[in-house]
């Protein structure tokens, strides 16, 4: 089964077996629906509620009703099944991107070497072609992102080579 990295359990929440997540996965809403699975330790929990409480996603999870049965759970790396995650075709995961191979708009071939958010809403793209170009993922100089190709295009800005 492939998976995706959706966050990590960091503490309990009240006595009813509650769980906080710290996630920073941009596909919240498709991940935390009631009745879906999540995967922990290799083995799937159905969500039996979820809800945002500040910075964290809090779930519930069927069978368990009780603080003491999830302190097991406590510290693990939380993963969705990438095959239950149904993405539009605008949409795409970091980890897929950066397998991506990058063409410019005057012929050059890269690749992107690293994902990193410069901000909460700025995700900066590092390219390798000849030398290393910092690329916002919003912005106007990205053309292209086939997903069906792998391929990202781009247009480079006078001076950036």
């Amino acid at each position: 089964m492939d998976k995706v990295y959706i966050g990590k359990i960091v503490a309990t929440h009240g006595i009813k077996g509650e769980l906080r997540i710290l996630s920073d996965f941009p596909f919240k809403e498709k991940v935390f629906v009631i009745g879906n699975k999540l995967i922990i330790d290799s083995k799937e929990y159905t969500i039996k509620s979820y809800r945002v409480h500040k910075n964290f996603d809090m779930v519930t999870f069927n069978d368990y009703s009780n603080i003491n049965e999830v302190l097991f759970l406590l510290k693990k790396d939380v993963y969705f099944s990438k095959s239950d995650l149904y993405l539009e075709d605008n949409e795409i995961l970091d980890e897929d991107l950066i397998t991506y191979d990058v063409y410019s708009l005057d012929g050059r071939k890269g690749k992107i070497e690293e994902i990193f958010m410069a901000s909460k809403d700025n995700k900066i793209l590092r390219i390798i072609f000849d030398k290393e170009v910092l690329v916002p993922m919003f912005s106007p100089m990205i053309k292209e992102i086939n997903k069906k190709e792998k391929k990202l295009v781009i247009e480079l800005i006078d001076g950036m080579m």
